[in-house]
């Protein structure tokens, strides 16, 4: 492993193991109170435990190097667990909420609320601070499960805060179906955060185009644009874990040398990863300039065969565009 993939791992099995220990906490405020909430919220703790060594083992996985049958490495794994906790999340919005609806139908007797109060918070402040930093984290070093373990992390907060809440609301006014009520609107807000992960993880699995990713190589080439770079077109950006593979068409002068040509392409290559701290490969093609690639080019050279009239704005819609850039409609 690389330092970066090694502090990654390191990180996730510290969520693994806080995970454990919050469990037992919770457990022990469930049993002090008998709150249907508590338990609802000690069982999403489990789904916890579960993806965050389904977090390590994906981060173990995505590590390893390319090999025969993959390519292009073992990346895309992050985003298959990511995609079955985001589904562990909305199951565990779905027991919450079946248990909520049970708590409404059969108001249980609560006990020792103080107690439970007190070590139910300890868990939640635990447990957003764990979640502040993996998503930070996840976001310095591009990993998708590290950000989706943070978000389910804070979303337990959230819901945590809501059982706290509801366990101070019944120790003041002895009103005890608030405690599934809270419960209630917070599996259904636990539900939506699981779709969204696993909508997060589908659309890294189906390779869905991701404009603000596009957006950002674009920006850096347009600042560092040269005019041997004629055009640059048919640009698509894959993400396979915390790397990027970038496919793209580069329009350089037909005259140039195959070794000057190459260098150009070269040139492009530098000018992006001097920009970003990830992982990327490149597959780029290199067309020749056609005679009506003269309307769009600022060099000065003794083939053009016509005036230059326009210069080409690189953003993201026209960069990824297939074909070479015209002014002609059918050149």
């Amino acid at each position: 492993m690389s330092k970066s993939e090694t502090s990654r791992f390191s990180f996730q099995r510290n969520v693994a193991i806080v995970g454990i220990i919050l469990f037992v906490g919770k457990l022990i405020a469930w049993h002090l109170t008998n709150s249907d909430a508590v338990f609802s919220d000690a069982m999403e703790s489990i789904v916890n435990i579960v993806s965050a060594f389904m977090g390590l083992y994906s981060l173990y996985l995505a590590a390893r190097p390319k090999d025969e049958n993959h390519p292009y490495g073992h990346g895309k794994v992050e985003f298959v667990t990511s995609g079955v906790e985001g589904s562990l999340i909305i199951f565990a919005g779905i027991i919450i909420m079946v248990e909520s609806f049970d708590s409404l139908l059969h108001t249980n007797s609560l006990k020792k609320l103080d107690y439970g109060i007190f070590i139910i918070l300890a868990t939640a402040i635990v447990n957003y601070i764990m979640g502040y930093i993996s998503i930070q984290k996840g976001k310095k070093e591009n990993s998708l499960v590290l950000i989706s373990s943070g978000k389910h992390l804070q979303s337990d907060t959230i819901t945590t805060f809501g059982v706290v809440a509801s366990l101070i609301l019944v120790y003041f006014t002895k009103i005890y179906w608030i405690d599934a009520a809270v419960a209630l609107i917070f599996g259904t807000y636990i539900i939506f955060v699981g779709y969204k992960i696993v909508r997060k993880s589908l659309s890294g699995i189906m390779d869905e185009a991701d404009p603000d990713l596009l957006k950002a190589v674009v920006e850096v080439l347009a600042e560092n644009r040269k005019k041997e770079w004629i055009d640059i077109h048919n640009m698509k950006i894959q993400q396979y874990g915390s790397g990027l593979h970038i496919d793209a068409h580069i329009t350089l002068p037909w005259y140039n040398s195959l070794r000057e040509s190459h260098q150009e392409m070269e040139n492009i290559i530098k000018t992006l990863v001097a920009e970003t701290e990830r992982n990327v490969e490149f597959n780029f093609h290199m067309d020749d300039c056609k005679p009506h690639s003269c309307e769009i080019c600022q060099l000065e050279c003794t083939y053009r065969l016509h005036e230059f009239k326009k210069k080409v704005d690189w953003n993201s819609e026209t960069i990824s565009q297939h074909t070479k850039h015209s002014l002609r409609n059918n050149p």
